[in-house]
């Protein structure tokens, strides 16, 4: 077999990504322990080359590796959102995983190489790319969950994410391969073709469905959300923030080719399994929300919930439901990584109270951290002028287009079952004495990731139009 240049160019931005994560795992074994950190500051390098890398290609549509690997303005903005994503959580990470105790070097090399299945998922053209993407993902997550052992709950986070992420990953290979029964091939354009035509229409969309269910973990749609609570609950919370983020963004990219691309001609079929879908995430994640007693919990839920909007615009089938799936994926990215920064600065030494009584009267001692709690709040709960506001309503215009009015009711009532928690957050920030001492880890890293993600919720919702405009770019994927 031999390589062209768009072959290597089309993947130039993994390569770097990954293979920077090896060099860095060749590094950290000549450095004392008490330098590991040094190693999260040498993880930025291949963060921005391949940032760089990302908005340097994506001009013109490349092909690799005989159309199995497309390098697409689409992919190109769900590879700058979970690079985004990365860089961000790196600097959250990098006096928390030192205060518990957890330093070790090869932490910053398992988010490259996650980081880099959220890449190849974004540029699959190929259902074997997408579960070698997956796979790529989920690996280092599944250690990462774990990151914080001998404690227990990070322990059994790891258990837990890994049994049922296998048991997923199961209905996923099994998708696949009735699909490739069904059209003889496993490229998506050409999948494209023979639904166009109607073939075995049955075990296509049996086979559309197993791989809906794959995805659907990944995304923590209902009904395959079990894990997501105890997962992101035990997890450290640098890695809880990513996991909402960066395997959502792996999930819709797939979701996306699969569905809005290789099965268009039947998306009459698979538009209401993914609306009923939608309105089940949006009900059960907002109101088990309502009776959690730990923040990470409710932001658990609160991310189920979110994948049920983000669900809404997949149900539209339509480009512009790509466009605001792919504008609330990036809104969401600033709004929960800032989010699960406001809760790393409260997390001190090997335990972390991350119960609601922890947050009472936090506006005395920090007020800073309280205003940018309380933005992150509001954005979640899609109040202007933070970047939520317009997520949700492009999702919802989107949803309106589609004639899918009675999913649009669904998602405001569920907004405002969710205002109760989210606001619940800021009174008792603001307007309830303290319990007990809120000790925090407040250092320069972090007050950049806060201030990067507050900056880009307010520049999301008070000057949406650029932004839109390129999510607008993955119109590119069906000629438009």
């Amino acid at each position: 077999m031999q390589l062209s240049t768009n072959d290597w160019l089309s993947i130039l931005p993994v390569l770097i990504l990954s293979v920077w994560g090896m060099v860095l795992l060749i590094i950290q074994l000549f450095l004392p322990k008490e330098r590991s950190s040094l190693i999260g500051w040498l993880s930025m390098i291949g963060i921005v080359g391949a940032m760089a890398a990302c908005m340097a290609l994506s001009a013109n549509r490349l092909s690799g590796f005989s159309g199995m690997v497309v390098l697409d303005p689409m992919a190109a903005f769900i590879s700058l959102v979970g690079l985004l994503a990365t860089l961000l959580t790196v600097w959250a990470s990098l006096n928390y995983i030192r205060d518990r105790g957890i330093e070790r070097g090869e932490y910053y090399a398992l988010l490259l190489f996650s980081t880099s299945g959220i890449m190849l998922m974004a540029q699959a053209n190929n259902l074997i790319v997408v579960f070698l993407g997956l796979e790529l993902l989920s690996i280092p997550l599944y250690i990462l969950a774990g990151f914080a052992h001998p404690q227990l709950e990070s322990e059994e986070a790891a258990i837990k994410y890994f049994l049922l992420g296998a048991f997923a990953t199961g209905f996923l290979v099994y998708g696949i391969a009735l699909v490739y029964g069904a059209t003889g091939s496993t490229d998506i354009a050409q999948i494209a073709q023979v639904a166009q035509t109607g073939r075995n229409a049955t075990l296509l969309l049996v086979g559309a469905g197993l791989i809906i269910v794959g995805l659907g973990f990944k995304v923590a749609a209902v009904p395959f959300h079990m894990w997501t609570p105890d997962v992101y609950e035990g997890a450290p919370t640098p890695i809880t923030g990513f996991m909402s983020v960066g395997a959502k963004a792996a999930g819709f990219a797939a979701l996306l080719r699969v569905l809005l691309f290789g099965l268009g001609a039947v998306r009459l079929d698979w538009m209401p399994v993914l609306a009923i879908l939608s309105a089940l995430t949006m009900i059960l994640g907002n109101v088990v929300a309502l009776t959690q007693t730990n923040l990470k919990r409710m932001l658990a839920y609160s991310s189920i919930a979110h994948a049920g909007y983000m669900l809404m615009g997949l149900a539209a089938g339509t480009s512009a439901g790509l466009s605001a799936v792919l504008f609330y994926l990036l809104a969401y990215t600033f709004t929960n990584i800032g989010a699960f920064a406001v809760l790393t600065a409260l997390a001190q030494g090997k335990g972390e109270d991350q119960t609601f009584p922890q947050y009472a009267g936090l506006s005395r001692k920090h007020p800073w951290l309280t205003v940018a709690m309380a933005f992150f709040m509001l954005s979640l709960t899609g109040i202007p002028p933070a970047g939520g506001f317009f997520g949700k309503y492009y999702l919802f215009l989107a949803a309106v287009d589609a004639n899918l009015g009675w999913l649009v009711m669904i998602g405001v009532l569920t907004s405002v079952i969710s205002a109760f928690f989210y606001l619940r957050v800021i009174v008792d920030m603001t307007m309830r004495e303290p319990e007990r001492e809120t000790p925090s880890s407040i250092y320069p890293a972090l007050v950049t990731t806060l201030a990067v993600t507050a900056l880009g919720t307010l520049v999301l919702g008070v000057w949406p139009g650029p932004w839109l405009q390129m999510a607008q770019a993955g119109l590119r994927l069906f000629g438009g």
